[in-house]
């Protein structure tokens, strides 16, 4: 006879009393022929997962794997009806992630995890963990959401896995998979603690992993590191909800300062256009979205020019405003302009800085997309000339503006 359990990240958020968004179950003595004639769908691929008939709950057969090749695809799966519940168990990554509840309500849990949860652990269940290095990742994403720590033997597991070249067989989208939700999780700079600690940063994201030990100016950067200040930035952008493309921006707006020569960086900024290459071979890399990849690409080539718009020309505010398509996306370059919030208060002793910029570029924005341009086109006999006359406008009423506002 077989027997149903309530498993995974279901049993570990009730006992944190967070809410139980998804819940899957093991299904113990079972077969899939059996599953099938219970109404339950095949969905699994690689091994037996059902859908329920009414919940649409995940129901998955008890199953051992073995691995038998390089990367987390080389695995033989057993889910034979004689596979027991620890079996089942001892093959997952964390002992937080090992426990189970069974019909009556009883905890199961053979590994210690609920113990590691209320210490704040990550802890691997068996040796087993080195058998998948999308592991390493995921360690490093619950570090960043739940801001635990991970105990000295799994962080020398995740040491030799990376030695080891089995990082090397990580696919690029299952390497961004994981470091999205990684950067929408409460701490998303723990993650690239995790990560850089074990050596993986460098091998996924070296364009990052560089930045560690690159000086700033000290005047407006105490924190010096151009490493730390990314992450600061970052937890301040996951503490103020940015959204997933306004986060990767802020992780990649300094990517240039790795490449600035040190001697030169401490005194002037210079260092936007220099990150434009790498973060182009990042993006194409790991294979990012779009969306993610066009922001990350106007802050960081032009945040600097953000930060100015408080002594730059009118002139040079129009054509900023045109290059980067804030007439037609207003909405999306002020999503960029919005990053400067964490840029400038992801830094010692700024947590409170004030960013007026902000507020000015939306002004500046706002009047030019008062100009009448159906009018000026419809009195314009020279269609050659209309993109500069409105130019010209635009330039003008934002000087006016700014005359006004020094009133």
């Amino acid at each position: 006879m077989s027997e149903i359990y309530l498993v995974g990240g279901a049993v570990r958020d009730s006992l944190l009393n967070l809410e139980v968004k998804d819940k899957d179950w093991v299904v113990v003595g079972s077969s899939v022929e059996e599953m099938l004639s219970q109404g339950f769908v095949l969905v699994g691929k690689d091994f037996p997962v059902f859908l329920h008939p009414q919940t649409h709950e995940e129901y998955a057969l008890a199953r051992t794997e073995r691995k038998n090749g390089r990367g987390y695809t080389g695995f033989s799966v057993c889910a034979e009806p004689t596979v027991t519940l620890e079996e089942d168990l001892s093959r997952r990554d964390l002992t937080i992630n090992a426990m189970a509840i069974d019909s009556s309500g009883r905890l199961i849990d053979p590994f210690g995890g609920k113990q590691d949860l209320f210490n704040g652990i990550l802890r691997h269940v068996s040796s087993a963990f080195v058998e998948d290095p999308v592991r390493i990742l995921r360690i490093a994403r619950f570090a960043a959401r739940y801001n635990f720590s991970v105990a000295d033997e799994t962080k020398a597991l995740m040491q030799e896995m990376v030695n080891n070249g089995e990082v090397d067989y990580l696919v690029p989208e299952r390497v961004w998979q994981e470091i999205s939700r990684g950067l929408m999780e409460n701490k998303p700079s723990k993650m690239f603690e995790v990560l850089r600690e074990c050596g993986a940063l460098a091998i996924i994201m070296p364009e990052v992993n560089n930045l560690f030990g690159v000086p700033q100016r000290e005047d407006y950067h105490p924190e010096i590191d151009s490493g730390i200040h990314t992450m600061m930035a970052l937890d301040y952008a996951a503490k103020n909800n940015f959204s997933l493309s306004q986060r990767y921006a802020v992780l990649t707006h300094d990517l240039g300062k790795a490449l600035t020569p040190k001697d030169i960086l401490p005194k002037h900024y210079g260092h936007e256009e220099a990150g434009i290459e790498p973060l182009k071979q990042m993006n194409k890399r790991l294979n990012v979205p779009n969306e993610c990849a066009k922001l990350s690409m106007m802050v960081t080539k032009n945040h600097g020019l953000f930060h100015s718009v408080e002594i730059l020309r009118s002139a040079k505010i129009v054509d900023i405003l045109r290059y980067c398509d804030a007439f037609r996306q207003p909405e999306i370059f002020l999503s960029a302009i919005k990053i400067g919030f964490a840029d400038t208060r992801g830094r010692l002793n700024f947590e409170n800085a004030p960013y007026p910029q902000y507020e000015l570029w939306e002004k500046y924005l706002l009047a030019c997309q008062q100009i009448d341009i159906k009018n000026i086109i419809a009195n314009i006999s020279n269609k050659a000339e209309i993109p500069n006359i409105i130019r010209q406008e635009r330039i003008r009423i934002i000087k006016s503006l700014r005359k006004n506002m020094s009133n």
